[in-house]
């Protein structure tokens, strides 16, 4: 039998994610109904619903949709079962800015969305839009299930419950599954043992892109005890999870080592959860992202926004090739498991993933109602988080100190209080190198950068 629903995507123009959830629901078992794609390039979002129109053709389709675009929030909300919102926010622009500017003052970003100065000025433009996203969900569609995907993904849940108390609202990433692909190596590595990533058990827990894995086993077999052996085989040449690139981190920039992430274990007894670029930015900035020799040494890259650039526009290419019908766009797929959670909440089974979620207990150690990433039930209609084991005393006190800083930038945010957000800048980790006097230099100029964004909600 086929569960028919309609889903809003926001940011239906979407050059990747939009294209990886169609491929996954079209590969998907029980499902049909209505794509309603929502752009501020309505044009992106037509050659998406185009390319929809070609997968739903695909001989390997299980899953039938029709793609529709909306030319207004409002439409593409109304009558919807599930919101999933993945956006950009700004430009290319506005992210060099982010990523590049405090490299002046020494201060250099792998990622650059999430923690650090970059991930502030990225949240001061998205929340106010996640504001007015939580409005419009709250008056429309008030009982749909709403996933993001969008970084800074903590902030941005946040401002998701904040706004609207009552939303279904979790957070969707990744990067835990990585870790648990590379578990999977170590267990293959030392025990001659193949596995996938859901055949092993992790509890993680933190917050996104700052998650740690404190128990880890395979049947009777525990994961994080074989890491010893492992990090005395392949520690110093590094080891990259997927299969057949082991080494992708000498030339892939989204790529890296794990040198990083096997530090911390030896360092804490815990294994950081994210990859290590993301990692990497929650710490001072001496640690591991002291200059470009730095990063190289950890095996891993400052992702330019020169390349991101570029791929972008090889991903724009692609876009017109595959609504033109010359290039396929097979219905198979990915590793992300958004469909199999929305199925679950359909009534199609069980299901146990790491989500963002407000701390409703599951880390005792952290603030209630403070955002965490947690392993959580899904289930008819229902998503329950498991309570996780305590992290180490150290890490706790990390994560809590990065937890707080989103906590306050939200706070500052929502105030529109720009004093409130500098001294959730000046807290940053990676901005501990700098004086009260340069830190505020550097928040002003990046402001400034990015102004065409603010103007609308703060006072200059």
């Amino acid at each position: 039998m086929t569960r028919n629903l309609k889903l809003a995507y926001i940011g239906g123009g979407s050059k990747m994610w939009a294209r990886v959830f169609m491929g996954d629901l079209a590969a998907s078992e029980g499902l049909g109904g209505e794509i309603s794609l929502y752009d501020i390039d309505p044009e992106a979002a037509r050659l998406n619903a185009r390319i929809g129109g070609y997968l739903d053709q695909d001989p390997n389709t299980r899953s039938h949709f029709r793609y529709t675009v909306a030319q207004r929030l409002e439409d593409a909300l109304e009558g919807a079962d599930f919101v999933v919102i993945s956006i950009l926010p700004g430009t290319f622009r506005e992210m060099r800015s982010d990523v590049h500017t405090p490299e002046k003052y020494g201060i250099y970003q792998s990622v650059g969305d999430t923690a650090g100065p970059g991930g502030v000025l990225r949240a001061m433009r998205t929340v106010p839009i996640y504001e007015e996203f939580a409005r419009k969900i709250r008056d429309i569609c008030p009982e749909a299930w709403v996933l993001n995907l969008t970084n800074p993904m903590s902030i941005l849940v946040k401002t998701l419950y904040d706004v609207f108390p009552g939303i279904k609202a979790f957070g969707c990433c990744h990067e835990v599954f990585h870790a648990q692909e590379f578990l999977c190596c170590v267990l293959r590595e030392t025990r001659g043992i193949s596995a996938g990533r859901r055949d092993i058990y992790t509890d993680a827990s933190g917050i996104n892109h700052f998650t740690w894995i404190t128990e880890a086993k395979y049947g009777s077999t525990d994961l994080l005890a074989l890491l010893p052996e492992f990090m005395e085989k392949f520690y110093e040449e590094g080891y990259y999870e997927q299969p057949g690139r082991r080494f992708a981190f000498r030339e892939d920039p989204f790529a890296y080592g794990n040198k990083l992430k096997l530090d911390l274990y030896r360092r804490y007894g815990a294994l950081g959860a994210a990859g290590d670029r993301h990692l990497a930015e929650f710490f001072p900035n001496t640690w591991y992202l002291k200059d470009p020799q730095t990063v190289k040494d950890w095996q891993f890259s400052l992702t330019s926004v020169d390349f991101r650039e570029k791929q972008q526009a090889q991903r724009v290419a692609e876009t017109l090739e595959m609504a033109a019908g010359r290039k396929p766009f097979p219905a198979q797929r990915s590793s992300e498991e958004a469909v199999d959670l929305m199925k679950a909440l359909m009534g199609f089974g069980t299901i146990v993933s790491n989500v963002n979620l407000p701390n409703q207990g599951q880390m005792p150690q952290l603030p209630l109602g403070s955002i965490v990433e947690t392993n959580c039930v899904f289930t008819n209609d229902m998503v329950r988080p498991v309570v996780s084991k305590p992290l180490p005393g150290t890490v706790a006190n990390l994560v809590e100190r990065n937890c707080r800083n989103i906590d306050d930038t939200y706070e500052g945010i929502r105030e529109r209080n720009l004093n409130k957000i500098l001294q959730s800048f000046l807290n940053q980790p990676l901005c501990g190198t700098l004086t009260p006097a340069q830190g505020e230099t550097l928040f002003r100029e990046m402001c400034e950068n990015t102004r065409a964004y603010l103007d609308p909600y703060f006072q200059f």
